[in-house]
């Protein structure tokens, strides 16, 4: 079990990448703090993931025979995000992993000329300053114990430019340079930070992901019509399954990645190689 004895905390755990890593990660020995906003958000156009989200996320964790940890966190808030981390070190004695997976792709879908301060503000503070936060809480810690692993979950905007999501893009891009910078921080300390980009992530119903068709929908592409959509930009002429990410960052969240640190790693069915 590649994760047994280790904690790891990951943010936007409700639904989607974030619920399917956590089972992935439970199935591997880890034990778990879940943290999600666990509610709605007037700014952002759709649903986010709810508190019965994540008890469901949870449950599935436990069926592993995970300790799980449950948190209503939203990661703009520095002193709740601190508090939280705090509790989970006195609870579990360290936190390992942090998979920083929380965010938002709206409000978007608009140039750049059309997009408002707010709007800017709010998808830079939740995309990128929240793992930021998350990041300042939990790595003293793990310089401390000199082991821990980083993950930032970014996206093929974090790699090159999409028309129409210029907020997105942009704190995606920045979640790749905070990797950069904070893995050449922390390698005296034996503490690795890396960046995950996955591509055009299929809306897996079993993990409730909805992120593919807020984007259509974000672009004005008909539900129905979507997913073809999206395939005619990926080489493998497949949605990436979420199954396959989740093993990605545990990847990089085991100790077979233990020279892995400030990389970016593309799950993305070739199309950031064209």
């Amino acid at each position: 079990m590649t994760l047994k004895g280790r904690t790891a905390l990951i943010t936007g755990a409700a639904r989607g990448l974030g619920r399917e890593c956590a089972v992935r990660f439970a199935r591997e020995g880890a034990d778990l703090l879940l943290l999600d906003i666990a509610r709605d958000l007037a700014e952002v156009p759709y649903p986010l993931g709810s508190g019965g989200q994540l008890e469901h996320t949870a449950a599935l964790c436990r069926l592993h025979g995970s300790a799980v940890v449950v948190e209503h966190v939203d990661v703009r808030d520095a002193v709740r995000v601190q508090a939280v981390v705090d509790g989970a070190l006195d609870r579990f004695g360290a936190v390992d992993v942090l998979l920083n997976n929380a965010g938002i792709a709206a409000p978007s879908g608009r140039p750049v000329h059309e997009i408002e301060e707010a709007e800017w503000s709010l998808m830079l503070d939740v995309d990128l300053s929240g793992a930021w936060r998350l990041t300042k809480a939990v790595a003293p810690a793990m310089v401390e114990q000199r082991w821990g692993s980083i993950i930032n979950v970014s996206s093929t905007a974090g790699l090159v430019g999409y028309r129409h999501f210029a907020g997105y893009v942009a704190a995606k891009h920045g979640l790749i340079g905070l990797t950069r910078a904070a893995a050449l921080d922390y390698a005296p300390h034996q503490v690795r930070v890396n960046a995950l980009c996955p591509g055009s992530v299929r809306d897996d119903p079993v993990v409730e992901g909805r992120m593919l068709s807020e984007i259509a929908r974000s672009l004005d592409v008909p539900t129905e019509d979507h997913a073809e959509a999206f395939l005619q930009g990926q080489p493998m002429h497949a949605l990436i399954d979420p199954a396959t990410v989740a093993g990605a960052a545990l990847w990089l969240a085991g100790d077979d990645s233990l020279q892995v640190t400030g990389s970016v790693l593309t799950v993305d069915g070739g199309f950031t190689a064209r």
